[in-house]
C-alpha cells in the first residue's frame, strides 16, 4: 500500500490556487514613513493598512515602548497565570474596561486567539452558535473548534438569525458578529440583533477589531456608537493592533464572563503574555485616543471625500461608511491586474480575492487613514479611475 503524501497533496493545492489567480504571496516592507511603505525597493502610498488614527510611530507611543522596555525587559517570559502579568497589564485592562463600559477585561495576544479562545470557553456541543455568513474566519473557527452547531444567516439579515433561533428554541445559543466587517466595511445590524437576542434568551458576542477606536462618540466601538451596554451586548472583543497601532486584543464584559474565561479560555491560559513594554505603549494610544478626537474626524472627513470623488469617477465601491473601501472588481484575476497597475502607479492596494471573499466578489480592499493627506487621497482616485479599473 502507498500511503499519500501530505506535502505533496498541499503542493497540488498550491498549484490549483496559482491557475486560478488566487494563490497569495507574501509581501516584504523595507521602511514604512508615516502614509508610505517601501517594497520591492519602491516607495508606495499605502492604502492597505489598518493604522486608522495614524498612531503606529506616533513618537509617544515608541518613547512608551522604549521606556516599558528599558524597565521590563522586551517579554514578559510567561504566561499571565504564572507571573507574566506585570503591572503594566493589569492597568491596561482596567482601562479598557472604563472606556468600553464594562466591568472587566481580559488581554489576549492576538484577536484570532481571543475569538477562539472566548467561544470555547462559553460553548460546547450540546449548544448552537449563530453567525453572520460575512464573519470574521476567527469567530468561525471559534465555534467549529467548540463543536458547537453552527447556523449562518444571510449577510445582517435580522429575520434570517431570527429564524435560526427559533429553529433551536431548547438549546443554549450564543449570536456572533462582526461589529464592522472587514471585507465590505459595512457595520451590523447591533441595536436589532442585541433585541433579538434578549427577546430570544440568546448570548451576544460583538467582534468590534474594526470599529474601536474608530466610531462612537468617545472612540469606543461600534456598541458606543449603537448605545449598546454590558447588559445589551455582554461579550466584546476587539483588536489593540489596528486603531490603536500597536499589537493583542481583549474581551471585556461582566466579572463572571472574565473569571471564566481565565479558567477555560485555553489561548490566554497557554500562552506567554504580550510584552509588558507593548502594554505600557497601548496605554498612551488609548489616551491619544480618547483625547484628540479630531483623528477621527479627520478620518471621516476622508471618508466622504473618497467616496464623493468614486461617485464622480464612475468608481463602484461597497456600501460602507467605515474607513473600508471595497473598490468592487468582480474576477479575482481583474482584481489582480488592478492592484498591480496600481504598484506600478506607486500605490499599494492589494487586490482581495477568494476564498477572504465570495466567488466573483474579488475588490482592491482601500483602507483610509488619519496619516493620509486629501491630496494623496485625491491621488489614489485619479489611478484608480485612470488605470487600476481600465480594460485591456
Amino acid at each position: 500500500m502507498s500511503r499519500p503524501s501530505l506535502l505533496a497533496r498541499l503542493a497540488r493545492a498550491c498549484e490549483a490556487r496559482a491557475q486560478d489567480s488566487l494563490l497569495r504571496r507574501i509581501r516584504t516592507v523595507s521602511d514604512v514613513d508615516a502614509a508610505h511603505t517601501v517594497i520591492d525597493g519602491r516607495r508606495l502610498l499605502n492604502f492597505a493598512s489598518n493604522d486608522y488614527l495614524g498612531l503606529a510611530r506616533h513618537p509617544a507611543l515608541v518613547e512608551a515602548l522604549n521606556r516599558g522596555a528599558a524597565r521590563w525587559g522586551v517579554g514578559a517570559s510567561a504566561a499571565h497565570l504564572l507571573g507574566g502579568h506585570r503591572e503594566e497589564h493589569a492597568l491596561l485592562e482596567a482601562e479598557l474596561a472604563a472606556w468600553t463600559g464594562r466591568e472587566s477585561a481580559l488581554l489576549f495576544s492576538t484577536g484570532y486567539m481571543a475569538n477562539l479562545g472566548a467561544m470555547q470557553a462559553l460553548l460546547d456541543p450540546r449548544d448552537v452558535c449563530i453567525q453572520d455568513k460575512l464573519n470574521h474566519a476567527c469567530l468561525i473557527d471559534g465555534a467549529r473548534l467548540a463543536g458547537a452547531r453552527m447556523k449562518r444567516y444571510r449577510h445582517a439579515d435580522v429575520e434570517g438569525a431570527r429564524r435560526q433561533l427559533v429553529a433551536d428554541p431548547s438549546a443554549a445559543a450564543l449570536l456572533a458578529t462582526d461589529g464592522v466587517f472587514s471585507m465590505d466595511g459595512d457595520v451590523a445590524p447591533l441595536l436589532e440583533l442585541s433585541a433579538l437576542c434578549r427577546e430570544q434568551q440568546a448570548s451576544f458576542m460583538v467582534d468590534d477589531a474594526h470599529g474601536f477606536g474608530v466610531l462612537g462618540a468617545s472612540g469606543a466601538g461600534s456598541l458606543e456608537e449603537a448605545g449598546l451596554d454590558q447588559d445589551s451586548a455582554p461579550v466584546l472583543m476587539a483588536t489593540l493592533g489596528k486603531a490603536l497601532g500597536v499589537a493583542g486584543a481583549f474581551v471585556a464584559g461582566s466579572t463572571d464572563l472574565i473569571t471564566g474565561l481565565v479558567q477555560f479560555a485555553r489561548t490566554q491560559v497557554y500562552t506567554t503574555a504580550m510584552p509588558p513594554a507593548l502594554a505600557a505603549a497601548t496605554r498612551v494610544g488609548i489616551r491619544l485616543a480618547r483625547e484628540e478626537s479630531w483623528r477621527r474626524e479627520r478620518l471621516q472627513s476622508h471618508v466622504r471625500q473618497f467616496r464623493e470623488g468614486a461617485a464622480a469617477r464612475g468608481i463602484a465601491l461597497a456600501a460602507s461608511r467605515t474607513p473600508i473601501q471595497p473598490v468592487l472588481i468582480g474576477h479575482s484575476d481583474d482584481a489582480l491586474r488592478a492592484a498591480n497597475r496600481l504598484e506600478a502607479a506607486g500605490f499599494f492596494v492589494p487586490s482581495i480575492r477568494p476564498p477572504t471573499v465570495p466567488l466573483h466578489a474579488a475588490r482592491l480592499r482601500v483602507t483610509l487613514s488619519a496619516a493620509h493627506e486629501e491630496a494623496q487621497i485625491e491621488s489614489l482616485l485619479d489611478a484608480l479611475a485612470t488605470c487600476a479599473l481600465a480594460k485591456e
